[in-house]
């Protein structure tokens, strides 16, 4: 069924009155009009009174090839024609099949069993049952402590929220109670004025060893890490923060699960950001977003053999890992991952991001000699900067005006962001140019620049 213009005014009564979002404010759900984007090219999409803007976040970091591919939907088509659905439960699929083993040439070490989930936030739930459900065939009831980080973000599901560290997420919903420790922020921009980042690393590093030794070995199964926390604010660790967290790790007898829901598939110039960006080999890997460049959901959480073979045969006693969904592995959306690596592979994508990505640094980081910038950081096709403007009342209402007077001004320039309070987060499609980066960064200096400039006429103090 399409639309003409002159229906968005029922449409947008229509997605008011029936349309629950994500996130959704509930004191009046109305009163926030959203843009209807209704189409796409490459990195920019289209909303419905026609206007062209750059997409900084990618959709939500996942349209890694950019908008208009006709390789993916086709191979959707195809594959829906031939065979739309598979139970995944007591059959299989070529097309799931041949998807997992693509994957497991891509991984780091021996992780090489993929188990499909419909995203993100289910992949991260079927990481933890399955943590769960090795140690109680091995006779470990009792070691079943999540450790996660504050300003993590894990997934909207019980388990994954719950391991989820933004604060503010958590104060309406129920979670897991006594699942999760969480440990301190990683971000170097918060450390102490007199604190060296290698100082901060020590200290960061110690946070683990002790949260494990205070709980208890024999009781912590897991860390949950994002190599970068991106919706906590594309949080970049000290340099071998991973690498040294997976040494404690290995010391007690905890897994270590990286969540590469956002870090996989190139938005850091590799299939996966794990070892080739932060030189480690976790036990369990998640991953979803790029999988499929966006364009239909999936998800997948990949295990390694050393994991496998301590609960098959003998050791399994039997059991059965009974953790799954309808959509497990379904067949079109394998087609959509398994064109999506084609594209990868015959475009040249990652070896575009490794060109790319130290324009985009350089662009970044030089946002930060503004007055209203408090950091900007990011690593590959991610990035972030955070504005501060000291309140006289309330420093939270402040942060959020800030942070929506910027992406107000950038989305009439044609740039649209992903405001966090005070942070404008953007994660650009992978195809990007440089000539492209540069009009996104113009863009948000100006937006800033502007946003200042409001501050300034309203009589605040602007660092």
């Amino acid at each position: 069924m399409s639309l003409t213009n002159s229906n968005f005014d029922d449409v947008r009564n229509w997605d008011i009155e029936h349309h629950l979002h994500p996130w959704e404010g509930m004191e009046d759900p109305a009163a926030y009009e959203r843009t209807f984007v209704e189409g796409g090219e490459g990195i920019y999409v289209t909303n419905e009174a026609g206007e062209k803007f750059i997409d900084g976040p990618a959709g939500m970091w996942c349209v890694q090839v950019g908008y208009g591919n006709t390789d993916i939907p086709q191979a959707m088509a195809k594959q829906a024609l031939e065979m739309a659905y598979v139970s995944p439960f007591s059959n299989s699929n070529s097309a799931s099949a041949q998807l997992a083993h693509e994957i497991a040439k891509r991984t780091p070490g021996d992780l090489n069993t993929v188990f499909f989930t419909t995203g993100g936030s289910t992949a991260v739930d079927s990481a933890l049952r399955f943590v769960q459900f090795r140690n109680n065939l091995m006779g470990k009831r009792e070691k079943k402590v999540i450790i996660s980080r504050q300003k993590a973000y894990h997934g909207s599901t019980y388990l994954s929220s719950s391991v989820s560290g933004k604060e503010r997420d958590k104060g309406w919903l129920d979670q897991a109670e006594g699942l999760v420790y969480f440990l301190p922020n990683v971000n170097p921009y918060v450390r102490g004025k007199a604190q060296t980042v290698a100082e901060f690393l020590d200290e960061k590093v110690a946070d683990l060893e002790n949260a494990i030794l205070e709980i208890g070995p024999e009781k912590v199964a897991a860390f949950i890490a994002e190599p970068i926390l991106a919706s906590g604010g594309v949080i970049v660790p000290p340099k071998g923060y991973h690498k040294r967290c997976l040494e404690v790790c290995r010391k007690y007898d905890v897994l270590y699960i990286s969540d590469e829901v956002v870090t996989g598939f190139g938005r850091l110039g590799h299939w996966f950001a794990s070892e080739a960006v932060f030189d480690i080999v976790p036990d369990i890997i998640t991953c979803a977003k790029g999988l499929t460049s966006g364009y239909v959901p999936m998800g997948a959480c990949i295990i390694s053999d050393r994991l496998i073979e301590d609960i098959s045969g003998d050791a399994s006693k039997g059991a059965t890992f009974s953790n799954g969904f309808t959509y497990s592995g379904h067949p079109v959306s394998a087609a959509a991952a398994l064109a999506n690596i084609e594209v990868f592979e015959r475009d040249h994508i990652l070896e575009h991001v490794h060109k790319v990505t130290p324009l985009f640094l350089e662009r970044l980081h030089a946002l930060a000699e503004l007055p209203l910038v408090g950091d900007a950081r990011g690593e590959g096709l991610m990035g972030c900067v955070e504005c501060h403007v000291k309140a006289e009342g309330d420093q939270l209402s402040m942060d959020h005006e800030v942070g929506g007077m910027i992406d107000a001004h950038c989305a009439k320039m044609g740039l649209l962001l992903r405001p966090l309070i005070n942070m404008c987060v953007f994660s650009p499609p992978l195809v990007i140019e440089e000539a492209q980066i540069n009009q996104m960064f113009d863009i948000l200096g100006e937006g800033i620049r502007r946003t200042t400039d409001d501050l300034v006429r309203q009589g605040k103090r602007v660092a």
